[in-house]
């Protein structure tokens, strides 16, 4: 079992390598990082540098990994050291719009174009990147943060037109969405006072949530949008 995370050096992602370093059948995890090599390293880990922004980083760490039972993409952005997500309209910024759309949809494209050949197999595979609720159309009722919440929607429009043309070309394969809820990162720092602790949750609890969650998902499930808590999520 080969495994690649995305964002490894992000607290989602730390969780994600620890759990997977656990399991039984694994050969190795692939893990990558934007800026500064991580301290955390073991026998059966890889770290590799790449810009998931660039199509040609991602091509590149396409022809350094073999084939992989399961891709998870933690890599996302909220808010930047100068913009938050914008309360209304007249606080929209093109520039802002066009980081959110880099980050958080453009990533899970260029990686299901170059690790499709990976991900084929006569077992089951995984392709799944972190979303979120907030992304939902149907469940927006507050109004608020639109190109946040528009980046997400686009993400998960791709995940779901992701998942139908691999529904032939990679039968075994499920592809998802995962809400994590909000995670104690330095992404939802800035709007944690107001969270309840018991809805706070730790990275560990996190990651030990899409991993059971792996668990008990098939190929029949593919294409939908999974909460930290096991429920579907309307689009």
């Amino acid at each position: 079992m080969n495994i690649l995370i995305l964002g490894g050096s992000g607290g989602i992602g730390t969780g994600l390598i620890k759990h997977a370093l656990t399991l039984p059948h694994l050969t190795t995890v692939y893990a990558t990082f934007h800026t500064q090599p991580p301290s955390f390293n073991y026998p059966r880990l890889q770290w590799i540098q790449v810009d998931i922004t660039q199509e040609e980083n991602i091509a590149a760490l396409a022809e350094r990994i073999p084939s992989l039972t399961l891709l998870i993409n933690t890599i996302g952005m909220l808010h930047t050291k100068e913009r938050f997500p914008e309360k209304c309209l007249k606080s929209f910024n093109s520039e802002f719009f066009k980081q959110n759309i880099q980050l958080n949809t453009l990533p899970s494209i260029l990686l299901a174009k170059y690790f499709s050949t990976h991900l084929r197999s006569t077992q089951q595979t995984f392709f799944i990147t972190l979303s979120a609720k907030i992304g939902s159309i149907e469940d927006n009722h507050l109004g608020g943060w639109i190109s946040y919440r528009a980046s997400k929607a686009a993400l998960n429009m791709a995940l779901k037109t992701i998942s139908i043309e691999w529904r032939h070309q990679l039968p075994h394969c499920t592809v998802i969405a995962f809400h994590p809820g909000t995670t104690n990162t330095a992404l939802s720092e800035p709007f944690q006072q107001n969270v309840p602790s018991k809805k706070l949750f730790s990275p560990d609890y996190v990651a030990q949530c899409l991993m059971g969650l792996i668990n008990h998902i098939s190929p029949k499930d593919s294409g939908s949008f999974f909460s930290y808590d096991g429920q579907k999520i309307p689009w």
